[in-house]
């Protein structure tokens, strides 16, 4: 079933269904405009005089009830606890997760309280006037250590998967093609590094797994940071959802052309994240130094990703630049994402020549 198919049988079988089992009438329900192909439908919902919501329509088959009641108990967990995320709404049977069979597709629906504030490029890459930027870069590592702190104690009652369910050497010899023989090697390599890490619980635990300013809203009369989607939320390293946050630091000076200032930038964009994370958890030296082997992770992630969407929307391999360039990352053992690397152009970021498959 596709993006589109959804959005018709939502807007004429699914939204009255939502409204009722939720308590939505009088809300007026406007499609999200997200990447057509996403793996979810997602409605605002605005209704005088109440707070917004959030309704997304999971379809795709590839997660079940107990992974999505995962990540759902999570979210509830790290908000009732005082972490900075958009509370699960019950519907009015009291359940985190409904379900609506529809010609005999289960589609999983679920509610968010709406975040407040904006998203930063809703505000133009703007930040609060008058405050300097630093404090969000320090509130950015602040709320995201005390989500990872809360995660030290959490106990799942529906466990979503592990880090190493999704990344494998057999899952990924089966997903790449052949063709990109040393990426397969290379990415062999890195998985094998990886299963010798610690994965105590001061380490590894429940993380966001896609942290960076599209998933977060901002309260520009606070700096308060509320974040949101946790749909790839899983049990992993807690330095990989860092490793994320230093890559979102790479916008604000990737139109650098002197390799060394943008070195600068980063290190001083980081020290600053990682004092705010430290602010509210711990993480040991010996950890914060395996960053640039997280950097890479998530670059595979990357990888990962977009042979996924391929695959499960019947498209033609196409190896376009962004795709090469973070391959060529991989092959090559390019540190960093290349950021400091003769590969790194400021005219065209993060892109590389394309490559035939």
């Amino acid at each position: 079933m596709t993006y589109k198919e959804v959005v018709h049988i939502g807007k004429v079988n699914l939204l009255p269904l939502i409204s009722e089992l939720y308590g939505l009438e009088g809300y007026e329900i406007s499609l999200i405009d997200t990447q057509e192909g996403g793996r979810n439908v997602v409605y605002n919902g605005e209704k005088e005089g109440a707070d917004a919501k959030i309704i997304r329509i999971a379809f795709l088959p590839d997660r079940s009830r107990e992974e999505l009641l995962g990540e759902l108990e999570y979210i509830r967990y790290l908000f009732e606890r005082g972490g900075n995320v958009s509370d699960v709404v019950n519907s009015k049977k009291g359940k985190l997760l409904e379900e609506i069979t529809h010609d005999d597709h289960t589609f999983f629906v679920c509610l968010f309280e709406k975040a407040r504030g904006k998203k930063l490029a809703e505000n133009n890459y703007q930040y609060r006037e008058g405050v300097l930027i630093t404090e969000y870069y320090y509130n950015c590592g602040k709320t995201l250590g005390k989500l990872h702190q809360l995660s030290k104690d959490y106990q799942p009652v529906h466990r979503r998967y592990d880090f190493f369910d999704k990344f494998n050497v057999e899952y990924i010899d089966q997903l790449i093609p052949d063709a990109l023989s040393l990426l397969k090697e290379k990415l062999a390599e890195l998985l094998k590094t990886l299963e010798e890490l610690d994965r105590s619980s001061e380490s590894f635990g429940m993380i966001h797994f896609d942290y960076n300013d599209g998933n977060y809203m901002i309260d520009f009369d606070t700096g308060q940071i509320t974040v949101y989607d946790f749909d790839n939320s899983c049990f992993g390293w807690y330095l990989y959802d860092l490793a994320d946050l230093w890559r979102s630091g790479t916008g604000w000076i990737a139109g650098e052309p002197d390799a060394s200032k943008r070195k600068k930038f980063m290190d001083d964009y980081f020290k600053t994240a990682l004092e705010g994370y430290q602010s509210e958890a711990k993480i040991e030296d010996s950890m914060l130094e395996k960053l640039p082997l997280f950097i890479q992770v998530t670059l595979m992630e990357n990888i990962v990703d977009e042979f996924e969407y391929v695959r499960n929307h019947d498209e033609e391999l196409e190896c376009d630049e962004e795709l090469s360039y973070l391959i060529k990352c991989i092959e090559d053992n390019i540190p960093y994402m290349g950021f400091f690397h003769d590969i790194f152009s400021c005219e065209e970021p993060f892109e590389y020549e394309m490559r035939d498959i």
